[in-house]
């Protein structure tokens, strides 16, 4: 983001909600970052951020070795909210008293706001729920500060200090359990640090057409799709800054879903222009997975093999190129910010990431990364693509593992058992959007259990089948999930036509487990 961007610095204490934080915050209009509560307070003040929010975090701030907030954040004349371990430390570092009562408050709590001036509550109810996961407490308030909220548990469930724009809650407005989170976030950064709501996508593709057209000159690029949303709008976007002197390669391995594969070759360049080399790699694919079972296995054979395709699409680019008298020297990744954070910071290197099917080049194949959505949230680029004019199809595509396909069978894969597949989960997302669901859910997965057979009825004799799992997930970030609750007519419809329709499945059943402890993947 531009230095003129009015920017919000999450200090992460550990939380498990520090992107929860940090997006709730860009849901206010205000871009937002996450920092380690590690980094020195001078580099942190260094970045002159609008405001500060101290996360929560796991540990006691009397714990040997807990993390410790410097005061020079709060003598900076930054805004500063802490919320839960963050107020927790503010308190302790002002001089306010926090105790270990023995007594911990986790999950719903009723607030009660104090009667009196609160700019953090006000126009707010006076009772309302909030969501607490903490053993410490705040007893006594720094001096200076007024208690404007408690509730049964904590006795100083928020505090502000208006002149000197400090301000703290106990619970997590960030979490949807916190009936008015939102609204207690935006008055602090509304009011309290004084930032006006600005922040939006929508600058997201001028500012960076023109960091893509500085930093690439009239060299060339080449980019990897994979049929997913965040390759195909980083490539849209780098497109509208280079125009043809970006090459696309799609690395087909006969493993996505039905009609993703056209989906690229065909609606992402009528969307776009943009010169695409296809690589038909299905049989190389299959052979290589011929008689494989394991899970892990097939992950490792399927990442192999798509270096090896790829880093030989993409010689053949750079041969092209080199025979018109053009360098490749670039070449574009669709790294999102929660890969940025959970990769500690994400330095470039010359490495496409994991999820992106390929875990590295060879050195003669070295380029200068670029990465133009390493700022944004999922939403955030969607929001990006549909500017771009990509097409809904692209943009809202749930998310979808690189080894695709591959890891959805539970046992061998092979070409009948893909198809088998493909069918199946075809129907689920075809009932899905006819219900309009699809956008309302993180993603259903639709897994085969090649392995297992049970018995059925088919007209007047019996059938051994296999069985299909629907695996309806909702999610934020994809750390934590729950199973979503689909209507039931919706799942009789679904189980209904993939019984009648795909012939080698005769019993669907719905996997109703969260993560943890499962995980959202069979394999």
């Amino acid at each position: 983001m531009t230095s003129e961007q009015p920017t919000v610095l999450v200090v992460d204490f550990g939380a498990q909600y520090a992107q929860l934080i940090a997006r709730r915050v860009r849901e206010a209009r205000v871009y937002s970052e996450i920092v380690p509560h590690t980094e020195p307070a001078e580099a942190m003040l260094a970045r002159r951020p609008a405001a500060l929010i101290l996360s929560g975090g796991p540990a006691s701030v009397y714990a040997p070795g807990a993390p410790s907030l410097d005061p020079g954040l709060l003598d900076s004349d930054v805004p500063v909210f802490g919320i839960c371990y963050g107020f927790q430390a503010m308190a302790l570092v002002l001089g306010g008293r926090v105790e270990h009562t023995g007594e911990s408050e986790y999950g719903a709590a009723q607030l009660r706001v104090a009667e009196g001036e609160s700019t953090l509550f006000h126009g707010l109810p006076r009772e309302q729920q909030v969501w607490m996961s903490h053993g410490d407490r705040v007893v006594v308030p720094p001096e200076g500060f007024r208690v404007t909220a408690s509730t049964s548990g904590s006795p100083v469930a928020a505090f502000e200090h208006q002149r000197a724009r400090l301000a703290g809650v106990q619970f997590h407005p960030e979490v949807l359990h916190s009936e008015h989170g939102q609204a207690v976030l935006e008055h602090f950064l509304y009011e309290i640090a004084g930032i006006s709501p600005t922040w939006t996508t929508s600058g997201v593709i001028d500012e960076q057409v023109e960091a893509i057209r500085a930093q690439v000159g009239d060299r060339r690029v080449l980019a990897g799709l994979s049929g997913g949303v965040d390759s195909a709008v980083a490539a849209a976007l780098v497109q509208r800054a280079v125009g043809d002197r970006l090459t696309c390669v799609f690395v087909d391995h006969g493993l996505l879903r039905k009609g993703e594969a056209e989906q690229v070759e065909r609606d992402f360049v009528a969307a776009t222009g943009v010169d695409l080399k296809v690589v038909e790699a299905a049989e190389r694919f299959l052979v290589a997975l011929a008689g494989v079972s394991d899970p892990e296995s097939k992950r490792k054979i399927i990442g192999r093999e798509f270096i090896r395709v790829f880093e030989q699409a993409a010689r053949e680019v750079v041969a092209e190129a080199g025979a018109r008298g053009d360098g490749v020297d670039f070449l574009v990744q669709g790294t999102l910010y929660p890969d940025v954070v959970e990769s500690g910071g994400g330095a470039g290197t010359a490495n496409i990431k994991s999820h992106h099917n390929v875990g590295g080049l060879p050195d003669d194949l070295s380029f200068t990364l670029i990465e133009p959505l390493r700022a944004l949230f999922k939403d955030e680029v969607r929001a990006v693509g549909a500017e771009l004019g990509l097409p809904a199809e692209i943009v809202w595509r749930q998310p979808f593992p690189g080894p695709g396909l591959g890891i959805r069978i539970v046992g061998e894969v092979t070409r009948e058992r893909l198809e088998v597949l493909r069918e199946a989960d075809a129907i689920a997302r075809e009932e899905l959007s006819r219900a309009g669901l699809d956008r309302q859910i993180w993603q259903c997965p639709v897994v085969l259990l090649a392995d297992v057979r049970s018995v059925g009825v088919a007209g007047d004799g019996r059938s051994y089948g296999h069985p299909v799992v629907l695996r309806p997930v909702s999610s934020e970030d994809a750390m934590t999930a729950d199973w979503s609750r689909l209507p039931y007519d919706v799942l009789a419809r679904i189980s209904t036509r993939i019984t009648n329709e795909v012939a080698a499945v005769n019993r669907v059943v719905l996997d109703v487990t969260s993560k943890p402890p499962g995980t959202i993947e069979w394999e």
